[in-house]
C-alpha cells in the first residue's frame, strides 16, 4: 500500500511539474505578445527557470522558483508599462503631426472654396449679359483661372503632403537614434552596460561556447585627481577607441562602468588569452591626454581578467570569476596608479 500511494504522490507531482512549465512557457510567450520589446527578456528568465527544473525537479526547487517568477513578472511589468509611456508620447508627436497637415489642407480648401464661389457667381452673372461677344471674353477668363486654380491647388496639395513626408521622415530617425543610444555609452560610444548585459544573456540562452575579457584601467583615479575629469575622460575615449579596433566587427565591445571595460568575444579560453596578448602590446602604451592644461603623455595600461562560459553558469558567476582573475593580475602587478 505505502508502495502504491508513494507512487501515486511522484506521478502527481510530475504531471503537476510539468503544467507548471507549461504555464512559465505560456506566461513567456504572452509576454512576447504583450510587449514584444520587453517580453523577449521574460521569456528568455522563464524559459532558464524551465531549464532549471528540467536539471533538478524536487518539490523544494519549485518553490524557490515562485519568488524568481514573482520577481520576473514584476520586472517586465514595470518595464512594459514605461515602454508604453514612452510609445504614448511617441504617438501624440504623430497626432500632432497629422493635425498640422491636416490644418494646411483646410487652410488650402477654404481658401480656394472662396475663389470658387467667386467663380460661380461670376458665371451666373454672365447668364443674365446679352452680348455674345463680352460671354465669351468672360468665358475664356474665367475658364483661364479655374484652371490656375485647379493647378495650383494639386500643386499645393504635393506640397502638403511632401512637408508631411519629411516631418514624418525625421520623426522615424528621431526614433532610430533613441533606440540606437539606447544601447551606447554617451562617452566612448561604446556598447553599454545594458547592451552587453542582453548579449550575455542571448549567448547563455543559446549555450555557444563564449569568453568575457575585464579590462580596469590601472590608476585611473589618480589621472582625474591629478589632472582633472576632463583629462580621465579623455584617457577613456581614447582607451575605448583603441580597444574596439584591436578586436572584430563581431565580437562585442563595451564600457562596463567607470573605467571598467568588457569584451565578449566566441571563443574559449586560449584563444581568448591570445586577444589579452594583442591588446597588451597595441593597446597598452603612451597616450597624449588633453584636459586641464598643456597635452600631456600618460602611459596607459589595465589589469585583465578572463573567463570562458561553463555549462549552467549564470552571468554573474562568470562575470564574477572574471573579475576575481583581473584583481589577481593588478595584485600581482602591484598596479596602483599611473606616474605623473
Amino acid at each position: 500500500m505505502k508502495k502504491l500511494i508513494d507512487s501515486n504522490h511522484e506521478e502527481l507531482f510530475r504531471g503537476t511539474l510539468r503544467a507548471y512549465r507549461a504555464a512559465l512557457e505560456a506566461m513567456g510567450n504572452s509576454g512576447v505578445q504583450a510587449c514584444p520589446p520587453i517580453g523577449t527578456k521574460l521569456q528568455l528568465g522563464l524559459w532558464n527557470l524551465q531549464s532549471q527544473l528540467a536539471d533538478e525537479a524536487t518539490p523544494g526547487r519549485v518553490r524557490e522558483t515562485e519568488t524568481q517568477v514573482e520577481a520576473e513578472l514584476h520586472q517586465w511589468g514595470e518595464q512594459s508599462a514605461d515602454y508604453y509611456r514612452r510609445k504614448t508620447e511617441e504617438f501624440k508627436e504623430i497626432m500632432m503631426i497629422m493635425a498640422r497637415a491636416a490644418e494646411a489642407v483646410g487652410d488650402r480648401d477654404l481658401r480656394y472654396s472662396k475663389q470658387f464661389t467667386e467663380f460661380t457667381s461670376r458665371l451666373q452673372t454672365l447668364a443674365s449679359m446679352d452680348d455674345l461677344t463680352k460671354i465669351r471674353d468672360s468665358l475664356v477668363s474665367s475658364a483661364n483661372e479655374l484652371q490656375a486654380g485647379v493647378n495650383q491647388m494639386a500643386q499645393d496639395g504635393e506640397q502638403v503632403l511632401a512637408r508631411m513626408r519629411g516631418e514624418l521622415r525625421q520623426y522615424q530617425t528621431k526614433l532610430e537614434e533613441a533606440e540606437r543610444l539606447a544601447s551606447v555609452d554617451s562617452l566612448t560610444g561604446l556598447e553599454n552596460r545594458r547592451r552587453l548585459e542582453a548579449v550575455l544573456e542571448l549567448r547563455v540562452a543559446r549555450r555557444q561556447a563564449f569568453s568575457v575579457l575585464i579590462f580596469d584601467l590601472n590608476g585611473f583615479k589618480q589621472v582625474n585627481d591629478t589632472y582633472g575629469h576632463v583629462a580621465g575622460d579623455d584617457v577613456l575615449k581614447q582607451f575605448a577607441t583603441e580597444l574596439r579596433g584591436s578586436f572584430r566587427a563581431m565580437d562585442d565591445v563595451g564600457r562596463w562602468g567607470g573605467d571598467e571595460f568588457i569584451v565578449v568575444v566566441d571563443c574559449g579560453l586560449a584563444d581568448a588569452c591570445q586577444h589579452v596578448d594583442r591588446v597588451r602590446k597595441w593597446v597598452f602604451g603612451d597616450y597624449t591626454v588633453r584636459g586641464g592644461g598643456p597635452p600631456r603623455k600618460l602611459p596607459v595600461s589595465a589589469s585583465v581578467g578572463v573567463a570562458a562560459w561553463r555549462e549552467g553558469e549564470t552571468i554573474a558567476q562568470m562575470v564574477a570569476r572574471a573579475d576575481a582573475e583581473m584583481y589577481k593580475d593588478k595584485k600581482a602587478a602591484g598596479r596602483s596608479a599611473i606616474p605623473a
